[in-house]
């Protein structure tokens, strides 16, 4: 969906982008709502600096 690197979604959800669950075999699962509201840019991408 967002068609970048997969480590840039798991960085996006350790900066708080988005809201990760963890499986029992370690894998990340993410609520839709947050990846359509990050797409839309109803989330506030974060600034290097800050």
């Amino acid at each position: 969906m967002f068609r970048v690197d997969p480590k840039t979604v798991t960085r996006w959800a350790k900066a708080g982008k988005l809201s990760a669950i963890r499986t029992l075999g370690g894998h990340r699962r993410y609520r839709e709502s947050e990846v359509r509201a990050l797409l839309q840019g109803q989330i506030p991408s974060q600034r290097v600096g800050d």
